[in-house]
């Protein structure tokens, strides 16, 4: 099969690749990962909410080489299952529910326009440095209670992180993603310290002091469940934003749509995200043997679900390959399924819809044709250059 996460071209548009693994081998085994990929929308969407299946974390050797990086994601609650995974999410679903979203609206919409008023001044700039990264980024850390002044730092080092999750890293991945572990980790002990002194109103300081079960969590679940909600908390955000603006840009008939009816918002971020989902794939390991289509796949065995694959499944979406502002229904799996369904969606609604309502009246238009991310398991534009 045509699939090669390491290929430019394959990177730049991955779905030619996904129609052909739905048509002939809808489960297939890839030998450079150790998994089977799936790629169908009912048997990702099935997997993912099937307790058979589950998260595995597999350390990376030597340890002493990837133990800054170890650490952040075994104790983290992505590679928790229950009971673990219910003690770790009880402890900060709250700050997530949709109506702590809605609270958050007003102040989400403020942090936009206020990184908006300079790219309007200079009438344009690139859209993925001034706007889709920071935004995310001020979001989940003013949430998290992150000082201003320390908020450049997240963004490095949450791409240094997740660069290890990549099929197949690229030269000096691993180094940058250890560094960047050890010294969230150092920055993230020493404000929890901070909050522990002097509390404030903000989740790290209720992290700091919380018990699950009658239980405190240890320092180095505190540690992981912070870097996961500061990393995951933008990561998916900011490539939503940045390609469904360029989505939209490349689609004027449905711009124009989203822009005569702006009641359309809530279905078009939707849509976005399953057009050109910003999570390509999602790893779980069977416990059990599991009947996938004609495949079995035996217990031990881990599998990639396709997420991107599934979104664009012409047996659950109508014309799957164009993008419809007001699609529905639209089940997607952008957000994943599952005891481990995006915490954070409510959220990342939230910032999408108040992003898309400032953009709306700009009448943007590319100046440039923009690059992708040279990454397959994070996608989006890795520049948005725009004109006003």
């Amino acid at each position: 099969m045509d699939f090669d996460p390491a290929d430019p071209a394959f990177v730049a548009d991955p779905y030619p690749a996904y129609a052909a693994l739905r048509r002939d081998a809808p489960v297939w085994w890839y030998g450079p990962g150790g998994f089977w990929l799936v790629a169908r929308h009912a048997d990702v969407d099935a997997l993912l909410r099937d307790p058979r299946l589950g998260r595995v974390f597999v350390p990376r050797e030597p340890a002493e080489e990837f133990g800054p990086w170890n650490l952040v994601n075994e104790h983290a609650m992505l590679e928790r299952e229950p009971p673990d995974h219910t003690r770790l999410r009880r402890l900060v679903a709250g700050a997530f529910t949709p109506r702590r979203a809605e609270e958050l609206r007003g102040r989400v919409r403020a942090l936009a326009a206020d990184l908006l008023d300079p790219v309007v001044a200079a009438g344009g700039g690139d859209l993925v440095a001034a706007f889709a990264e920071p935004l995310p980024v001020a979001v989940i850390a003013e949430l998290l209670g992150v000082p201003a002044a320390d908020r450049h730092l997240l963004r490095p080092w949450s791409n240094a992180i997740v660069g290890l999750y990549e099929l197949e890293p690229g030269p000096g991945v691993a180094g940058r993603a250890v560094a960047a572990a050890r010294d969230f980790t150092a920055y993230l002990r020493a404000l929890l310290a901070e909050r522990r002194r002097r509390p404030g109103d903000d989740l790290l300081s209720a992290l700091a002091v919380a018990a699950v079960d009658g239980d405190r969590l240890t320092e180095d679940e505190l540690v992981a469940t912070a870097v996961l909600l500061l990393n995951a908390g933008h990561e998916a955000s900011v490539n939503v934003l940045a390609g469904g603006v360029l989505a939209l840009l490349r689609h004027p008939g449905q711009l124009a749509r989203l822009r005569a009816d702006p009641g359309l918002a809530p279905r078009a971020v939707e849509e976005l995200i399953r057009y050109d989902t910003p999570l390509s794939l999602f790893q779980r390991t069977a416990f059990a043997d599991v009947a996938v289509g004609d495949q079995v796949v035996r217990a031990g065995d881990r599998v990639g679900l396709l997420l991107g694959s599934a979104n664009r499944d012409p047996a659950a979406f109508d014309r799957p390959d164009d993008l419809d502002v007001g699609r529905t229904p639209n089940r997607h799996v952008g957000f994943g399924a599952g005891i481990h369904y995006c915490l954070g969606a409510p959220l990342a609604r939230v910032e999408l819809q108040e992003a898309l309502a400032l953009l709306l009246p700009l009448h943007l238009a590319l100046a440039a044709d923009p690059p992708m991310r040279p990454t397959f398991q994070f996608r989006g534009p890795a520049t948005l250059p725009v004109t006003l």
